[in-house]
């Protein structure tokens, strides 16, 4: 038994020897035309790894001829088989910026942006690439206008400025909760602009007048007057707008305590000018 199972890790271990040595004698035998056959057939069988090592090593002697297109556009996918999409990106766009009258390179554009749709990371950290990922699409969507991919870019899209909004829409709450009122009113009025059509409106115009009634009530009492004057007209037009809100009663509470205030330091107000005049 020990004899048999040894004879046959022995015959794997030559096995994956052998497989091994196939591939570096192609990678170093300099023949183009072989190279360019086993490339091709590693990238057919999936070994991407492989595949781009040769593609690697031809794409410079392949250069200006027919075969050249489809060496560099299939280097660029074995990056992105292999999750390399930062890489996978670059590649694609510079297929379609070098051949620009290329019958793939609509596909080689939409590719360049799925890519960095595949690196958009969770709402909680840096959306750069979420942005790159959206002008892109837009572009390709302008640019090819009639694709069959456009239904599914628009919903990529939607997808990722969601992911912006609900980012732009936790920062704001965490300006509320740090209690820097003046900042969470600055970022959620930020929200509403650039996201108009957002199911939370009415959310977000709530917690907007949250933080003003409450920038007013801790706010200098030279400065409290402006402020409570401004929840007021939040809150009128809240309620004006949204007659059935779930926030109703918060939001008329903040307005009476606000208009309560205001007409608290209005008369704080004429009775110090009253004194001054007297004097």
């Amino acid at each position: 038994m020990k004899k048999t199972l040894f004879i046959a890790v022995v015959g794997l271990v030559m096995l994956a020897s052998s497989c091994k040595s196939e591939f570096e004698k192609i990678r170093s035998s300099g023949e183009a035309s072989l190279i360019y056959d086993k490339a091709l057939q590693y990238y057919d069988d999936q070994e991407y790894q492989k595949a781009q090592t040769l593609f690697e090593i031809i794409i410079s002697s392949y250069r200006g001829r027919k075969e050249a297109e489809e060496i560099y556009f299939k280097y660029a996918y074995t990056y992105y088989h292999l999750q390399q999409y930062i890489l996978a990106s670059y590649y694609f766009k510079n297929f379609s910026n070098t051949y620009s009258t290329s019958e793939m390179r609509q596909e080689a554009d939409f590719m360049s942006a799925f890519s960095n749709y595949q690196l958009s990371p969770t709402f909680r950290l840096d959306q750069t690439y979420t942005r790159k990922a959206i002008d892109e699409f837009q572009l390709f969507v302008n640019t090819y206008p009639d694709s069959d991919k456009v239904p599914q870019i628009n919903r990529l899209i939607d997808e990722m400025r969601s992911k912006l909004e609900v980012k732009a829409f936790k920062s704001a709450e965490l300006y509320f909760d740090l209690q820097d009122y003046q900042a969470a009113i600055q970022s959620f009025e930020n929200v509403l602009k650039d996201f108009p059509d957002s199911e939370n409106v009415e959310e977000i115009r709530y917690m907007t007048i949250r933080s003003a009634f409450l920038l007013a009530e801790n706010s200098f009492v030279e400065k409290q007057f402006e402020r409570y004057a401004d929840t007021v007209q939040r809150a009128k037009e809240y309620l004006n707008r949204y007659e059935t809100s779930g926030y109703q009663n918060e939001v008329k509470q903040m307005l009476l305590k606000s208009e309560k205030q205001l007409k608290d330091l209005e008369d704080v107000r004429y009775q110090n000018q009253s004194a001054g005049t007297g004097s």
